[in-house]
């Protein structure tokens, strides 16, 4: 009789072997599944009953409608109107420039729900001007890099939607999550900003705080601000689905861009649809090996025995999050944030609800250790959009955004022993999970 411990080592090895000789992950994925199968002696129509049913779902439309959405918005130019409002509100505070590059991607997040797309189109418009009143441009990179990744925490954002997938759990409960992490993260990034312009002498706007100003940044930016109320309005009061939320937010995106802004063109319509497709067929590749790959674990009861691994860390809640934690970041320097969501989402869930660890906390958790691969070499997606506004090397970003990394752990720490700050919205909007 074949050793079930023997079994997942060489399944897992099939996998990460794989992966380290360059295969692309979805076809590694799929390699493993067909070794999983042939050692559990399964009939090999599971792999295709499998992907089917991880593809049918009427959900997984969300992804690409939000990832044409926030494309959308990009070329419409909410960002510029966006980052116009951040200015008035913090423009006059020290490192002021650095501080309305991390308002901006805050806005931004809440529209775009990608990471890399919030760093491109709000560190376009501020690290010009950063540099021009002296900032150094690893620093601004940085700052960028480091905001733009709100874009995948504060919803609607495109990790908790594949999170809500993989997982079965509530996308709308995890958007609601997302809120006060993201917020959370949001003023500890412009405390560290903060901090650093303190010790360089990066200075603020001359001009005095004006809540005219502030309001007429707020009138011409009315349609991109109304875009998250929309959206997020219509989900949490019932007025439509979260798949038709997305719908809605790319019809909305048209409307403003092309007849109220009429910033987008027609060429700028393709290259959004090229993105779109681009981002979504990554998706859907992997999707499908990745829900074999997870029953197949779960058969192999491969959580299980890792849970058994960790020894007396397997009592504490804590502890097993933070080790959990190291282990993502470290794939994460070599992952792609959708790839360890599909992949890690079956294998670790198992591990921490037995410990009391609610699945939404958990989600928002796994896409935080996500949010620090954007900012790790050498897959960090958002240091190579900062690297490509900036000019400098990939290696100078990453030097300067150590900081910024320590905001993401501190957060993932504090939310491990505080899940209640959490599900605080998604228990009183939902009531308590069941």
């Amino acid at each position: 009789m074949a050793d079930p411990v023997i079994d997942a080592v060489i399944m897992l090895s099939s996998l990460f072997g794989a992966i380290a000789l360059g295969v692309p992950i979805p076809i590694a994925v799929a390699l493993a599944c067909v070794v999983g199968i042939w050692l559990v002696d399964l009939p090999m129509i599971f792999i295709a009953q499998s992907m089917y049913d991880a593809l049918e779902g009427i959900p997984l439309m969300t992804i690409p409608l939000f990832v044409l959405a926030g494309a959308l918005m990009e070329k419409a130019g909410m960002a510029l109107r966006l980052v116009n409002v951040a200015q008035a509100l913090v423009g006059r505070y020290r490192g002021s420039l650095g501080l309305v590059a991390i308002v901006g991607c805050t806005f931004f997040a809440a529209l775009s729900g990608s990471a890399p797309a919030t760093t491109a189109a709000i560190g376009a418009v501020t690290l010009p001007a950063m540099m021009r009143q002296s900032y150094s441009p690893a620093f601004g990179g940085a700052v960028v890099a480091s905001g733009g990744a709100l874009g995948s925490l504060i919803p609607p954002s495109n990790l908790m939607i594949i999170y809500g997938i993989v997982s079965e759990n509530s996308i709308p409960r995890l958007f609601l999550a997302g809120i006060v992490p993201g917020i959370a993260a949001s003023l500890l990034m412009m405390l560290t900003v903060w901090l650093i312009a303190r010790r360089r002498g990066y200075g603020g706007s001359d001009d005095p705080f004006d809540w005219r100003r502030v309001v007429q940044a707020v009138w011409e930016a009315k349609w991109a601000l109304a875009a998250p109320v929309l959206i997020l309005g219509g989900i949490y009061t019932g007025v439509f689905t979260t798949t038709e939320a997305a719908a809605v937010a790319v019809a909305y995106s048209l409307l403003v861009g092309f007849a109220i802004y009429r910033d987008l063109k027609l060429v700028d319509l393709l290259h959004c649809l090229k993105t779109t497709a681009l981002i979504s067929g990554t998706v859907v590749i992997i999707l499908g090996p990745a829900k074999a790959f997870g029953q197949l674990i779960s058969i192999m009861q491969i959580p299980e025995m890792l849970g058994g691994l960790l020894g007396g860390a397997g009592d504490s809640a804590v502890l097993t999050i933070l080790i959990i934690t190291v282990v993502l970041v470290v794939t994460g320097m070599f992952l792609e944030s959708i790839a360890q969501i599909i992949l890690f989402t079956p294998l670790l869930l198992p591990i921490v609800m037995p410990l009391g660890v609610d699945p939404i906390v958990f989600g928002v958790i796994l896409v935080l250790a996500c949010e620090i691969g954007f900012l790790t070499p050498p897959v960090g997606v958002n240091l190579f959009v900062a690297a490509r506004l900036t000019g400098l090397g990939v290696e100078q970003i990453s030097v300067a955004v150590i900081p910024f990394l320590f905001v993401f752990v501190f957060l993932i720490l504090a939310l491990a022993i505080f899940p209640e700050v959490v599900l605080f919205l998604p228990d009183m909007v939902y009531g308590p999970s069941p």
